[in-house]
């Protein structure tokens, strides 16, 4: 048995909204593993729901930051350096795209809301990284997740994929730049699953029943899943893995054509 210990170790999880956030499902599994957590959130209802969620978690900090604001992201990194010292895992689980921009056809989008969606869901992770380079120590991970919609077009997800596609970028930039100092960068890009922001996608449902239908394990995956694969990256195990997406999806993302109806 090759267990996977991170005690002592410290981790920072940005983007948990509720318990069937991908970015909780990560941190339950740091947890499990003995990680000590911080959590970034966006508003004080936000706040209780974390509160609550991590009910029980010993020497949890919370930082409530808008990720557009360079200010809150350097005062949560410096009171993370002054009460940690430094930071073993960074989770970054934030997306956001205004409601019109996923509705319509993606040629409809306006440069408000494109603008928007990529500040929020790419440019955030680099902005991030960025102030918390120094605090980032040698042989740290930083793990992102993105969805299949980076690498083909899923209908109705418009300037998000647009947004998963720069993330995915974006990691495989950081990840040059931070290798040299032995910390590595990684996307996971997780396969239909129902969290609140998914069932938000117009047809989501219609979705799931063709995900189902194409991916090779005919199911969707499951929140553990995402967990364990997002452990994995943030371990020692995944040593010699940067700059990569990882797909946890069932095998969907493989497919090119499916006969299995006829």
């Amino acid at each position: 048995m090759v267990p996977i210990d991170l005690s002592g170790k410290k981790a920072l999880v940005m983007g948990v909204t509720n318990e069937s956030s991908l970015g909780w499902a990560i941190a339950q599994k740091l947890h499990q593993a003995g990680a000590t957590l911080a959590f970034s959130y966006q508003g004080e209802r936000l706040r209780e729901k974390i509160e609550k969620l991590t009910t029980g978690m010993h020497g949890v900090r919370l930082y409530e930051v808008d990720v557009t604001n360079e200010e809150a992201i350097k005062a949560m990194m410096a009171d993370l350096k002054e009460a940690w010292g430094g930071l073993d895992c960074l989770v970054h689980s934030i997306a956001f795209a205004p409601r019109p921009a996923m509705e319509g056809r993606y040629i409809e989008t306006t440069r408000e809301d494109w603008t928007l969606a990529l500040q929020v869901s790419a440019y955030s992770l680099l902005a991030v990284v960025r102030e918390a380079e120094a605090l980032l120590n040698e042989g740290a991970s930083v793990v992102t997740l993105s969805y299949y919609a980076a690498e083909k077009v899923v209908p109705k997800y418009n300037v998000m994929g647009i947004a998963k596609s720069a993330l995915e970028a974006t990691v495989r930039y950081l990840a040059y730049d931070l290798g040299p100092k032995n910390v590595r960068v990684n996307a996971v890009s997780a396969g239909a699953i129902r969290t609140v922001a998914s069932m938000s996608i117009p047809g989501f449902r219609k979705m799931t029943a063709k995900y189902n239908a194409i991916a090779p394990l005919k199911r969707m995956i499951t929140h553990e899943e995402v967990g364990n694969l997002g452990l994995y990256l943030l371990s020692p195990l995944s040593s010699g893995t940067t700059g990569q997406t990882v797909y946890v999806d069932a095998g969907y993302s493989i497919m090119g054509m499916d006969f299995s109806e006829e």
